[in-house]
């Protein structure tokens, strides 16, 4: 039977879940090393933001904090001694492979290869068992249909969204470390150090700095990508529905998420590098700036262009992301439903052969 043949939604060749950890991983693996250097940029043109924003510096300068803002003698924050101001995305590119070290754009990617796997084995298959079940929900009680052809377009954005705030909460401390890494290139002594000095001020909660901000961000992601993804598919449902179909897909539909939401990403990234500046410096410490003074104060300084920066390495990252995980995760369930049609038809047939046998 041709993986095109078989219905994907079909309840006697549905995948199992760990088929759809298989799926999800090999595409987490891929997507995480050929985006890693994308996120580097990114980080580092809205932590360069950042320094701009900050009025106050810190009283010791010993490396971990000095992105935020020029050390009190003067001196120069060794990150942009060593890289200099960017321009631009393809001007960071350039200057941290040359003046930094090639690998340096791969800052991070342990934390982001130990962030990726259990996130995207949560997210997708989160997503698909939830979709499922709510699409079952629909035909069997409101449409009293057991086809299970008809989803509404609340299904994959109600799924995409519950399935992101599982999968954010649970690796929101790994990718609060994976943004200190890419912000500035520290030791794992000084990453230690720094998450210390959090713990210590702000108690176990701290490691879930911005996770408001990144749920802000990810949960409309979710439900918009999974909404224009599963929209795509059913307009041309009658295509052949085959990998590069897949990838365009997912391109479009990251393109317009990241789009949407790279205002939260923005304010994600200035209150995660922040490391508790306020709680940890101030001489009154108290909670941090919250999401929406964060947005106003970056309109005020820099108006709606502050909000959209990164804009560029982010869709540069978010459409092949999307359409490299996508189009392998659903490359995997093709191959899994199609040998798990073959094996019911090949269960089928010697079920078939024996009563044939026996009557005979």
């Amino acid at each position: 039977m041709e993986a095109t043949e078989v219905d994907l939604d079909d309840p006697r060749f549905r995948i199992r879940p760990y088929q759809q950890m298989i799926a999800s991983c090999t595409g987490a693996l891929i997507t995480s090393i050929f985006v890693t250097p994308l996120d580097v940029v990114k980080i580092r043109l809205q932590t360069q933001q950042k320094a701009l924003l900050s009025n106050k510096c810190f009283l010791y300068c010993n490396g971990l904090m000095d992105h935020l803002c020029p050390c009190p003698d003067g001196r120069i924050p060794e990150w942009i001694r060593a890289s200099g101001k960017f321009n631009g995305t393809l001007d960071a590119l350039v200057k941290i492979g040359k003046r930094e070290g090639i690998l340096s754009l791969w800052s991070g990617l342990s934390p982001t290869l130990v962030l990726a796997v259990p996130a995207t084995i949560v997210y997708f298959v989160s997503y698909e068992q939830l979709r499922l079940h709510f699409k079952d929900s629909y035909n069997s009680k409101i449409l009293k249909t057991k086809d299970n052809k008809d989803q509404p377009f609340w299904i994959p954005m109600l799924a995409g969204g519950i399935a992101r705030i599982w999968a954010a909460t649970l690796v929101s401390p790994l990718e609060l470390i994976r943004t200190k890494m890419q912000s500035q290139r520290l030791s794992y002594a000084e990453i230690g150090v720094a998450l210390k000095t959090v713990v210590k001020h702000s108690g176990i909660s701290g490691l879930w700095m911005g996770l408001s901000s990144t749920l802000l961000r990810d949960v409309p992601f979710s439900a918009i990508y999974w909404l224009n993804y599963e929209t795509i598919k059913q307009v041309f449902r009658n295509s052949q529905q085959n990998f590069s179909f897949n990838f365009i897909a997912g391109a479009v539909a990251g393109s317009i998420a990241a789009i949407v939401t790279i205002p939260f990403d923005v304010v994600k990234t200035h209150k995660q590098i922040e490391m508790g500046e306020k709680e940890i410096y101030s001489d009154r410490p108290g909670r941090s700036s919250g999401t929406w003074a964060i947005i106003r104060r970056i309109y005020d300084q820099h108006g709606v262009r502050g909000l959209f920066t990164g804009l560029t390495p982010r869709l540069v990252k978010v459409a092949p992301a999307c359409a490299i995980m996508i189009a392998t995760f659903e490359h995997g369930k093709r191959f899994f439903q199609s040998y798990n049609a073959s094996r019911m038809l090949e269960l089928d047939g010697d079920v078939h052969f024996l009563k044939h046998k026996r009557t005979t």
